[in-house]
C-alpha cells in the first residue's frame, strides 16, 4: 500500500502543539459551577488509634461546606486497593502513617478550606510501629495491619501466600539446583549485601482531581494514568454500575507512576458526595510526596561463575518496603524477583522478593519499577566475577547473556531481543576499549524489564464527512506523545497525514477500554486496537469503492485520502457520499487487543520484554567525592520507531531521571517523618545534572508485537543507569552497595569510613 510519503517512521511534528501555545487544559485549570475547595488534614503520626475527631470547629469557619470524617465512612466497604484492599478513604479508627488522610474539608476558596482543616479537632493515642523494614521484619514486631483483606479488582498475581507478620506479598523465582550449585569446585562467588532509597516520581503536576454527582452518577476529572480502573475502583468503592461512573482526563503533567491506579479519587469524591456540590483537592508537592513513592529495598545476592567465565548461579533476597498499604507492591516485588536473575545463562537460580508494610507513606509504581531496583546489584556482581576471573567485562556478558528464544522465567515469555548486539552497541558508544582520561571510569548494564501490563485495549476510529479521522483510545497523554503516535499509526493506514487525524482525550463515557497507560505498553497494546481500527476502516472504504466501480477490493489501494484504481479515484468524502447517499454519515472502525494463548496473566507474560541496556562514562573528583557523568549512551531496542524523535525524548528523559536515582534523589525519613518533603530540600536533576554527552542508539529490529514490529521503550533507559554508574565507578576501584552515589557518601567510602563504606564484596575463589 502506498501512502504518497510514509508517515511511520518519520519525525512528524507532535499532535499536542497547544501545550507550547498555552492553550492546553490540565486537571488544575478547570472549574465546574459551583465548585468547592477541598483540603486534607493529614496525620502527623506515623502510627496511633484515633480517639475523637471533633469538625465543629472546622464547620464554624466562613464558607465552609462540609468536613468528611471516618465516622462517614462504613469500615467494611470504604477501603480500596487495586491488589489488596487495605486501604480506607480517610483514616476510620487509626493511622498507619505519617501524612495520612484523617479528614478533608470542602469551602468556597481555598484559604477557607486550608484555615478549616487546621482547626478540626483530633486526639490521637500513639502506638507502637515500624517505620524502617528492619523493624518491619523484627521478631514480634506490631503489625501494621491486623485485618486480613479482600483481594483487590486488580491483583492478578494468582494466590496470596499468607506469611503473617508485616509480609504483604512475596514472590519466588526457582530454577535448577538452587543453593547447592554454590557447592560444587572451581568455583568463583561473589556475595553481598545492598540497599536502595526510597525516590519520589516527581512529576511537575501534582494530583488533582475534581469530582461531581449529579442525577447521572458519579463525574470525575483526573490526572490518572487507567481511567478505567480508576472508574472500576470507584464503583465497586461507592456501590454504583461502571456506567454510573466517568473518568475524563485531560493533559497529564507528567506521571511515571505517581498517577498509576487509584490515589486521590476516593476522597475527593467522597466530599463532594458529603457537600453536595463539585469538589476539588490539588495536592502540594510535599503531600504528593506522601501519596506515592518509589519503594525503598534492602537485598542480599550472591552469584557464582566458573574460572573459565560462565555463570552458574545466583541467588537472591529482596526485601521491599511497600509501606503502609499496598498500592502497587505486589507487582512490584514480582517483578523485581523477575529482574534479579539478569538476562544470564544461569544453571541455578532462587530468587525470593517480598513487599513488606511498614508505617511510611505508600509505595507505588515508577518507571522501571523492579528492574531499577535490582537490576544495579546484579549488574555489579556480573563486574566482580569478570574482574575475579580476568576477563574484559563486556566480552564476559557476550559469553553468558540469553540468546532470542531461550527462556527468562519459568512459564514465561521466551526472550524476544538481541542484548548481545545492544550492549555491544552500547559500549561503542561510550568509547570501550579505547584510552580513558585520569579518573575515568566506564561501565556496562544490561537488563529486562518485563513490560506490557495486562493484555487488553480497545480502539475506535471514526472517518467524518470531511474525509478526517477521529481516534477514540483511552491512552492517558502524560507527555509521552501517545496521541502522535496514534495519528501517525492511523496515518499510515489511511493515507492521510497527520494533521487529518484527530485523537481524543480519555473519557471513559466515550473512548473505548484500554487496561491503563504504563508498563510501557500504550504503543505496543493499544497502538495495535489502533491499528486494528484503522485497518478495518480501510476495509470498509475499500468495499465502497469495490461496489461503485465492480471490482474486487484487492485491485484497490488508498493513497493521499482516496482510494484509487489505476489513475481513477474517489475520495474518501465521496466515498462517503457514495455510501450514505448524502454528505454525511461517518464509518466507524473497530480494533481490539487482548489475550491470544492462555489468560495473559503476569504468570504467562510479559507481553514483551523490555530492553534496559546502556553504558555510562564518569569521572571523579576524589577531593570531594563529586560524580560527573561524561557520557551516557542509553540503547532504545524498540523493534520499530514509529516517531524516532520521540522514542529519543523517550530514552533522554528516562536516563535523565536515571542519573536522579544513581546520584541524587532519596526521601529521608525519621521514625517515619519525611524530613525533605520539598523540591528545596529533595533534589531531583536540573539542567545543570545533565550529562555532558547524551546518546541514544535506536535498534529497530521488527521483533515487537505491536505496530510494525514496535514494543514499548523508556523504562528501561532509566533502570539500566545506576548499574552502568556503579559499575564505572567500580572500575576506579570505587565499590559501592547504598544508593544514591552523592558526593558525601563517595567522599566516605574513597576514605574507607561511615556511611557508603559499609561492607567490601566478599569475593570467594574456590580451589578443584
Amino acid at each position: 500500500m502506498s501512502t504518497g510519503g510514509r508517515v511511520v517512521g518519520t519525525s512528524v511534528r507532535r499532535v499536542d502543539v497547544d501545550k507550547v501555545t498555552g492553550a492546553a487544559r490540565f486537571a488544575g485549570d478547570l472549574r465546574e459551577p459551583g465548585m468547592l475547595y477541598g483540603q486534607v488534614l493529614r496525620s502527623p503520626h506515623a502510627s496511633a488509634r484515633i480517639v475523637r475527631v471533633d469538625p465543629t470547629p472546622a464547620l464554624a469557619v466562613p464558607g465552609v461546606r462540609a468536613v468528611l470524617t471516618g465516622a462517614d465512612l462504613d469500615p467494611q466497604t470504604a477501603l480500596y486497593g487495586h491488589a489488596i484492599k487495605d486501604r480506607p478513604i480517610v483514616a476510620i479508627d487509626r493511622v498507619r502513617f505519617a501524612g495520612e488522610p484523617v479528614a478533608a474539608v470542602a469551602a468556597d476558596s481555598p484559604q477557607a478550606a486550608a484555615e478549616a482543616a487546621e482547626r478540626i479537632e483530633v486526639v490521637y493515642e500513639p502506638l507502637p510501629g515500624v517505620t524502617t523494614l528492619a523493624a518491619a521484619l523484627a521478631p514480634g514486631a506490631p503489625r501494621v495491619h491486623e485485618a486480613t483483606y479482600q483481594r483487590g479488582l486488580f491483583h492478578g498475581l494468582g494466590e496470596f501466600a499468607d506469611e503473617g507478620g508485616n509480609v504483604c506479598y512475596h514472590y519466588r523465582v526457582a530454577r535448577g539446583e538452587g543453593r547447592a550449585a554454590f557447592e560444587a569446585p572451581g568455583l568463583v562467588v561473589v556475595e553481598n549485601e545492598y540497599t536502595f532509597p526510597a525516590v519520589y516520581q516527581y512529576a511537575m503536576e501534582p494530583h488533582t482531581v475534581i469530582a461531581r454527582w449529579g442525577s447521572d452518577g458519579l463525574t470525575v476529572h483526573a490526572c490518572c494514568q487507567h481511567p478505567y480502573l480508576v472508574r472500576a475502583e470507584l464503583a465497586d468503592l461507592f456501590g454504583l454500575p461502571l456506567a454510573a461512573v466517568r473518568v475524563i482526563v485531560p493533559y497529564i503533567g507528567g506521571g511515571f507512576g505517581s498517577k498509576s491506579y487509584t490515589k486521590m479519587e476516593p476522597i475527593t469524591a467522597a466530599l463532594a458526595r458529603k457537600a453536595g456540590a463539585p469538589v476539588r483537592i490539588a495536592n502540594r508537592v510535599d503531600e504528593a510526596m506522601v501519596t506515592t513513592r518509589r519503594h525503598n529495598m534492602r537485598c542480599w545476592m550472591r552469584s557464582a561463575a566458573t574460572r573459565d567465565g560462565r555463570v552458574v548461579a545466583r541467588e537472591c533476597r529482596a526485601w521491599l518496603d511497600t509501606g503502609a498499604y499496598a498500592d502497587n507492591g505486589p507487582r512490584v516485588a514480582a517483578t523485581a524477583g523477575d529482574a534479579a536473575p539478569g538476562p544470564y545463562r544461569w544453571d541455578a537460580v532462587a530468587v525470593d522478593a517480598w513487599a513488606i508494610y511498614t508505617n511510611t507513606p505508600p509505595a507505588g509504581s515508577y518507571r522501571g519499577f523492579g528492574a531499577t531496583h535490582l537490576q544495579w546489584i546484579g549488574e555489579a556482581q556480573i563486574d566482580a566475577l569478570a574482574r575475579a576471573v580476568g576477563m574484559d567485562r563486556l566480552e564476559f556478558r557476550r559469553r553468558n547473556l540469553l540468546r532470542p528464544g531461550e527462556e527468562v522465567r519459568p512459564g514465561g515469555k521466551p526472550l524476544d531481543a538481541d542484548l548481545v548486539g545492544d550492549v555491544e552497541r552500547a559500549a561503542a558508544a561510550i568509547g570501550w576499549g579505547t584510552p580513558a582520561g585520569p579518573e575515568v571510569g566506564r561501565g556496562l548494564s544490561v537488563g529486562l524489564l518485563a513490560a506490557g501490563a495486562n493484555p487488553v485495549s480497545v480502539a475506535a476510529v471514526r472517518l467524518q464527512a470531511d474525509g478526517t479521522a477521529v481516534v477514540l483510545a483511552s491512552t492517558s497523554e502524560l507527555g509521552q506523545g501517545a496521541r502522535t503516535v496514534f495519528a501517525q499509526i492511523v496515518g499510515e493506514e489511511l493515507a492521510l497525514p497527520v494533521e487529518r487525524v484527530r485523537v481524543m482525550g480519555a473519557d471513559t463515557q466515550f473512548t473505548p477500554y484500554d487496561r491503563s497507560t504504563g508498563a510501557s505498553r500504550s504503543t505496543t497494546l493499544a497502538g495495535t486496537a489502533v491499528l486494528r481500527a484503522a485497518v478495518h476502516l480501510r476495509e470498509q472504504l475499500l468495499d465502497i469503492a469495490a461496489s461503485r466501480w465492480g471490482l474486487p477490493a484487492s485491485a484497490l489501494r488508498v493513497r493521499d485520502g482516496a482510494v484509487w484504481h489505476e489513475t481513477e479515484r474517489l475520495t474518501y468524502p465521496d466515498l462517503l457520499r457514495e455510501h450514505f447517499g448524502m454528505p454525511g454519515g461517518e464509518l466507524i472502525g473497530r480494533g481490539e487487543v487482548r489475550p491470544q494463548r492462555g489468560t495473559g496473566s503476569f504468570a504467562e507474560g510479559p507481553v514483551f520484554w523490555e530492553v534496559c541496556v546502556g553504558g555510562a562514562e564518569v569521572e571523579v573528583d576524589r577531593e570531594t567525592g563529586r560524580v560527573r557523568v561524561r557520557r551516557l549512551a542509553s540503547v532504545a531496542d524498540v523493534g520499530k520507531a514509529i516517531n524516532p524523535q520521540l522514542v529519543e525524548a523517550q530514552d533522554e528523559g528516562g536516563s535523565l531521571q536515571g542519573v536522579g536515582n544513581a546520584l541524587y534523589e532519596e526521601m529521608v525519613f525519621e521514625d517515619g517523618q519525611l524530613l525533605n518533603g520539598s523540591l528545596v530540600d529533595y533534589h531531583v536533576p536540573t539542567i545543570a545534572d545533565v550529562p555532558d554527552e547524551m546518546v541514544s542508539v535506536l535498534v529497530e529490529n521488527a521483533d515487537g508485537p505491536g505496530p510494525y514490529g514496535a514494543k514499548g521503550v523508556g523504562e528501561g533507559s532509566l533502570a539500566f543507569v545506576p548499574g552502568a554508574i556503579v559499575g564505572a565507578l567500580a572500575e576506579l576501584g570505587i565499590e559501592v552497595t547504598g544508593l544514591p552515589l552523592t558526593p558525601e557518601r563517595v567522599w566516605r567510602r574513597l576514605r574507607g569510613a561511615g556511611d557508603g563504606a559499609r561492607t567490601d564484596m566478599h569475593v570467594e575463589i574456590r580451589g578443584g
